[in-house]
C-alpha cells in the first residue's frame, strides 16, 4: 500500500495566496511536515492531518534533511497522503528538489504544487515591481546565508543593470551593501527591506544602498525578510501608498 507525497508551496504567509490545489491537498492530507515560516492560519486548513514541524532557522537545532526525506518515504509507503509544506515556492531555496530526488530514488509517488515565492510577492505587496519598462528589464534572486555563495554572484552583476532581490538576507544586509558598493553600485541606489510580507505585521523600510548598510531593525530581526536593491524600489512611494492598507502596509520610510 503506497500513498503519495505532495511537495506544496505555502506562499508568503497569507492563506488567501495559496493555490486552489494547495488548499485541496492540505484538506486531504493525513500528515503534514511543515517549515518554520508556515503560518498557523495555513496549517489550520489541514483539519484532518497530523502536523509535524521540521523547519530550519539559522543557528538553531533542526531536523536533518536526510531525516525529513526518510520520514516522507516511510509515511508514503505506509499509505498516507503526505504534504511537505514549504514557505514560498518549494523549488526556490526550499530544498524541494532534494526531497523530490529522494522520493524518486525510493520509488515513491509524488507531485509538486508550486507556491508564490516571496521573491516576487514581497516586493509586489510593497508596491515594487521587480521589472519595469525603462528602469529594469530583469532581476536576480539570491539567498543571503553565505557570502561564499552570494558573493561571486554579486561580483558578476553589472552595477544597477537589474533588480537584486535577496531572501533570508537581513543579517547579511551590511555585508551585501558593502560588496555591492565595492563592485560599483552607487550608494544612492534605491533599496527596500520588506518584513513579514502579506501578514498583518508587514513592515516596509525604503531608503538607499547607503541606508541599507546602516538601518537597524532589532525588534524585527527574527521576521522573514526580503531585501530589494535597484531603481524599481523608488516606485514604492507611488505604487505602495495607493495599495489597500491590508495588502501593503507601508509603515516606515527613510534613508
Amino acid at each position: 500500500m503506497t500513498g503519495i507525497v505532495s511537495i506544496v508551496g505555502a506562499g508568503p504567509g497569507d492563506p488567501d495566496l495559496l493555490t486552489r490545489k494547495a488548499v485541496q491537498r492540505l484538506a486531504e492530507a493525513d500528515l503534514v511536515l511543515y517549515d518554520a515560516l508556515v503560518s498557523g492560519e495555513v496549517l489550520r486548513l489541514a483539519k484532518g492531518a497530523h502536523c509535524f514541524f521540521v523547519g530550519k532557522r539559522a543557528g538553531r537545532p533542526s531536523v536533518k534533511q536526510e531525516a525529513i526525506s526518510r520520514m516522507l518515504v516511510a509515511a508514503a509507503r505506509a499509505g498516507k497522503r503526505v504534504v511537505r509544506l514549504k514557505a514560498g515556492d518549494p523549488f526556490v531555496f526550499g530544498r524541494g528538489g532534494e526531497e523530490a530526488l529522494a522520493l524518486s530514488a525510493a520509488g515513491v509517488p509524488y507531485e509538486v504544487v508550486p507556491g508564490v515565492s516571496s521573491a516576487l510577492a514581497a516586493p509586489a505587496l510593497a508596491g515594487i515591481p521587480v521589472t519595469h519598462r525603462g528602469i529594469a528589464s530583469g532581476f536576480a534572486v539570491i539567498t543571503g546565508h553565505e557570502e561564499a555563495v552570494w558573493g561571486p554572484i554579486i561580483d558578476g552583476l553589472r552595477p544597477e543593470a537589474l533588480t537584486l532581490v535577496v531572501l533570508m538576507g537581513l543579517s547579511s544586509r551590511t555585508a551585501i551593501a558593502r560588496r555591492l558598493r565595492a563592485r560599483g553600485w552607487h550608494g544612492s541606489t534605491p533599496a527596500a527591506v520588506i518584513l513579514s510580507a502579506s501578514t498583518p505585521d508587514a513592515f516596509t523600510w525604503l531608503g538607499t544602498l547607503d541606508g541599507l548598510e546602516a538601518v537597524a531593525l532589532p525588534e524585527l530581526a527574527s521576521a522573514p525578510g526580503t531585501l530589494v536593491v535597484g531603481r524599481v524600489a523608488s516606485l514604492a512611494d507611488s505604487i505602495g501608498r495607493s495599495l489597500e492598507p491590508l495588502t501593503s502596509p507601508l509603515r516606515s520610510a527613510g534613508a
